[in-house]
């Protein structure tokens, strides 16, 4: 697909320095380098400049908010040779934090520390993923999904002890057993599933009402893409699927997935949905998705921008699948 890294936080071309990630001086230099900047992070939330259009911050690394930052921080890679650090503020606590506010499908919160300018916010990313540059967002993405990963993996999975941040935080490494550990990211099948004219929609329970998306699951150990995706269409509504193509990927860091975005051609069409898996499914045509993509579908609202979903729906009207 000619148009496959055009995906939101896809395409940047991000120079990620790993080799330097090793050698602790080298990291050490870099991370005390007048030009290297910090992406500063609360709670899985970057930091954002609320222009139009909207940046993501970069901070010089001798600020005085990084004084309150945690010290284990995350090496992301180099821009024009300067290197780009993640660093995390989670320990901050706002006066005004409505906790009830955060986790949501859509954080729509605002965190403000006082060092900061009024104009800079941690702000969800899921919300201002389209806002920013490929470049921003990959190294937005890329920060989240490491921090949630250190956040969840803090012992070791081989004999339970406290694990450490090493390789310039692309590792943990446990003190007792000496066992290491990668970050995680789950491969997903998402798949654009059509018969003539027609695209197979689904929703899950408790999604906002009105949103219906590509069906999309998990790749089981010892199977193929392909595998993948029959089954999951299977399983979760009954169609039978033939011939399946490899179309794009996304990272989606919410928290640690690779999308695999497949198309692939049913060769039936009764639908018999699995209720544990979803709440609906429907064959919607072209035409009609048309009618989706402008708003103005009585039941069935646009696939959210950003999305690999949008992305290949898009691509499938305007039929740059090829």
């Amino acid at each position: 697909m000619r148009h496959a890294e055009t995906v939101t936080f896809g395409g940047s071309g991000l120079d990620r320095a790993g080799e330097i990630r090793l050698d602790c001086a080298a990291v050490g230099a870099a991370a005390g380098a007048a030009e290297t900047r910090a992406i500063l992070f609360w709670r899985g939330k970057p930091l954002i400049q609320m222009t139009d259009p909207a940046e993501l911050v970069r901070l010089p690394m001798d600020h005085p908010v990084l004084a309150e930052a945690s010290e284990e921080r995350i090496l992301l890679g180099r821009e024009e040779g300067a290197y780009r650090f993640a660093c995390d503020l989670s320990g901050w606590t706002p006066d005004d934090l409505d906790e009830a506010a955060l986790g949501g499908f859509l954080d729509p919160s605002e965190q403000r520390h006082p060092q900061l300018a009024d104009t800079m916010a941690f702000l969800e990313l899921r919300r201002v993923m389209t806002w920013l540059t490929p470049r921003d967002a990959e190294l937005a993405a890329t920060g989240k999904a490491v921090f949630g990963w250190h956040e969840t993996h803090r012992f070791c999975s081989r004999c339970g002890a406290q694990s450490d941040m090493s390789q310039a935080g692309w590792q943990r490494r446990c003190p007792v057993c000496a066992g290491t550990h990668f970050p995680r990211t789950d491969p997903v099948v998402i798949m654009l599933i059509t018969r003539g004219n027609s695209v197979l929609m689904g929703r899950s329970p408790g999604w906002p009402d009105g949103m219906y998306s590509l069906l999309a699951g998990f790749v089981e150990p010892g199977e193929t893409l392909e595998a993948a995706v029959r089954r999951e269409v299977f399983e979760e509504t009954g169609v039978k699927v033939g011939p399946v193509t490899y179309l794009s990927s996304q990272p989606w860091p919410f928290p640690a997935s690779l999308m695999f975005g497949c198309a692939g051609e049913a060769i039936s069409d009764s639908i018999t949905i699995d209720p544990v898996e979803i709440e609906d499914a429907l064959w919607v045509g072209r035409e009609e998705m048309m009618t989706v993509f402008s708003g103005k579908h009585p039941k069935i609202k646009p696939a959210r921008r950003g999305a690999i979903a949008h992305f290949l729906l898009e691509n499938w009207l305007s039929d740059r699948l090829d």
